[in-house]
């Protein structure tokens, strides 16, 4: 299952990943991954689940973004959870990509049985229709 969290800056989007992350640690039996762009939430989110930097490994763009996801978890098939905060950003606000993206994550989780969780920073009313699909 994919879910797609959308809103812009300041509407709770982070607050509510932490919360949702935080839940799956406590209530999963696999591994948890969180993906940002910095190491602003390593104190919000609890250490048993790996946080992940996507600067630090080089990801600025979307089909990076899905090929780091899939090697993650082509290393580690406990993974139960993938949180990815500030998706859009990470790919270089690309959205034709962008789109393209969310459409493999979600196949990707459907096949493997895996919970993804994504934050976008982008209005309501500018969502494409890929994106309503994962509200």
């Amino acid at each position: 299952m994919l879910k797609l969290i959308i809103g812009l800056k300041g509407s709770g989007k982070t607050k509510h990943l932490i919360a949702m992350v935080n839940q799956a640690v406590d209530d999963s039996r696999g591994a948890v991954i969180c993906i940002e762009r910095s190491d602003k939430l390593r104190f919000d989110i609890k250490y048993q689940c790996r946080l992940i930097s996507s600067d630090h490994y080089a990801i600025y763009d979307a089909q990076s973004l899905y090929g780091f996801v899939a090697g993650i978890y082509a290393s580690n098939h406990d993974i139960t959870d993938v949180f990815i905060d500030s998706a859009l950003r990470i790919t270089g606000d690309d959205i034709a990509s962008f789109d393209k993206c969310l459409d493999e994550l979600a196949k990707f989780s459907d096949d493997n049985g895996i919970n993804i969780v994504i934050t976008s920073t982008i209005a309501e009313e500018n969502a494409t229709e890929t994106m309503k699909k994962y509200i």
